[in-house]
């Protein structure tokens, strides 16, 4: 569910995750110094029960570990505290993973199967409102025996090596963390006590996290990373400003618009690396009864008024790319349902479904917004204008501090608002049941037994392109009932000074942030 970038991966996505190994990014880790690294993507919580979001898991996939991982560029999960993981009896049903010998925690205590199991219970028991228990909704137990852990499905869910493999699968120390509630980050004792390629040494909520290489891991990544220091600014703009007075090494996640469209990659002094994206961004609707955005009707004539061409290229700069799908470009089973039923903006056609729907015009609702998150507060502002010049709604914008943001939409206050969505893993079902199916991620309130069932069918595929079907039938459901409506798909930036290497490795669409993979030159 989280706000961050990701890379178009082409290719079959393949399933399997066994065998042994490791990758050696780079050969020389340069003088040592630390490298730091300019973002906007905040941490909601250190505790990986209670962060489903792009800045959390960013630190998650450096200082936790989970059973699996995705190799740069990979769409298939390979091996990381698991010396090996495969579903038994080929049914999709019951998952085994072997862990490694030799892991550790911070306190010297050594982890074994039970860590793992405690890890993912507690998630489900916790079942923190902006955490990421319903990613694990097919997970019904977990067994624990010495080094072995085996996960029992409730249905056959191909995905679900996926899932273990992102911030949800990140593994906690039983002995450091309490089954029944998260552990408070103000803590004097408290931290992020994992097993991953970084050790947190200290941390200030919304403005740095400090990271040294743990010399005691073992995993998927072959040596040791440089020393980091993590940055984050509430502003692109304040980063913009602290890339440009060069106290950042990195800038990533991300800087305005104007200045992602005037980067050049042979301007001296810096590295740009720009790939083809599918972070997407939509509109959510709460769909409660007696919201004012319950009817289906009043919902696709919003569909009919908003303009993505405008929004792409006014509030963007062309950075974006108009979105008329959930699923984004590039992944299995996009399709372009929006675009066949609102193909361009037609108030006309808006009136009439709001006189069928036999509401008091104009409409009035609450958009809610995340400040400083990118261009949030100009987008609102335009997709107010967009939909008030028709005269058919009236639109009251809130902007909330990005936590309190999340509260709000987690709590269903809010009758409309805008989040930036990136693959958890790259497979299509990450914008399936998170986004729209019944208990989602975005608290819509929406469920549909069509959408569900598809869902539950696409899963049923080991070979991932065989759920084609089953996610443009989704897609055309959901453009239909319009819970949420695609805005946007973006593009993936990362900036760099000339004596730093690896930008291209960072972030791949994998979910996974490899601060490890930057080096001096």
């Amino acid at each position: 569910m989280r706000s961050l970038r990701i890379r178009i991966l082409a290719g079959l996505l393949v399933l399997a995750a066994a065998g042994v190994g490791a990758w050696q990014f780079l050969p020389s880790k340069g003088d040592g110094r630390t490298i730091t690294v300019g973002t906007t993507d905040g941490v909601t919580s250190l505790d990986p029960a209670g962060a489903y979001d792009a800045g959390s898991w960013a630190l998650f996939s450096n200082v936790f570990q989970s059973l699996l991982t995705f190799a740069p560029g990979g769409t298939a999960p390979v091996p990381d505290a698991a010396k090996s993981c495969a579903f038994a009896h080929g049914d999709l049903t019951t998952y085994r993973c072997e862990l490694r010998d030799g892991l550790t925690f911070p306190s010297g205590r050594a982890m074994d199967a039970e860590d793992v199991k405690y890890s993912f219970d507690r998630i489900l028991r916790i079942k923190a409102p902006v955490g990421p228990a319903s990613l694990l909704g097919t997970l019904g137990s977990v067994d624990a025996a010495g080094m072995t852990v085996t996960f029992h499905l409730t249905s056959p869910d191909a995905t679900f090596p996926f899932k273990v493999a992102t911030g949800a699968g990140s593994i906690v120390d039983h002995t450091a963390y309490p089954a029944g509630k998260l552990r408070a980050d103000a803590d004097a004792d408290a931290g992020a006590d994992g097993t991953g390629p970084y050790t947190l040494t200290s941390y200030e909520k919304d403005h740095e996290a400090v990271l040294a290489p743990n010399q005691h891991y073992r995993g998927a990544v072959s040596g040791a990373g440089r020393p980091v220091d993590l940055r984050y600014y509430t502003t692109p703009e304040a980063l913009d400003t602290a890339w440009k007075d060069k106290q950042v090494d990195v800038a990533t996640d991300q800087l305005p618009p104007g200045v992602l469209a005037g980067l050049n990659p042979s301007d001296p002094g810096q590295r740009v690396y720009e790939a083809d994206g599918s972070e997407t961004r939509n509109l959510y609707f709460n769909t409660r009864a007696g919201k004012p955005l319950h009817d289906p009707k009043v919902r696709q004539a919003m569909a009919w008024l908003i303009d993505r061409e405008q929004l792409a290229a006014t509030v963007y700069d062309g950075t974006v790319d108009p979105l008329y799908s959930l699923i984004p470009a590039g992944l299995t089973g996009h399709t372009a349902s929006f675009f066949d039923d609102y193909p361009k903006p037609d108030p006309k056609k808006a009136r009439q479904l709001l006189t069928r729907a036999g509401v008091s015009l104009p409409v009035h609702f609450t958009y809610g917004y995340a400040k400083g998150r990118g261009a949030g507060e100009q987008e609102a502002a335009e997709i107010k204008k967009e939909l008030e010049a028709s005269g058919l709604f009236e639109v009251t914008l809130q902007g909330y501090e990005w936590t309190a943001f999340q509260k709000q939409w987690a709590s269903g206050r809010l009758d409309a608002y805008a989040v930036g969505w990136v693959a958890d893993f790259p497979d299509p079902d990450t914008f399936g049941a998170a986004l729209d199916g019944t208990g989602s991620a975005m608290n819509t309130g929406y469920s549909s037994k069509t959408v569900d069932r598809l869902i539950k069918d696409s899963r049923r595929f080991a070979e991932r392109t065989e759920a084609d079907q089953d996610f443009r039938s989704v897609q055309q459901t959901v453009a239909e009932d319009v819970p949420v409506l695609p805005l946007w798909q973006a593009k993936e930036y990362v900036v760099t000074t000339e004596d730093v290497g690896g930008g291209q490795y960072l972030s791949d669409g994998t979910g996974v942030f490899r601060l490890w993979s930057l080096t001096g030159l």
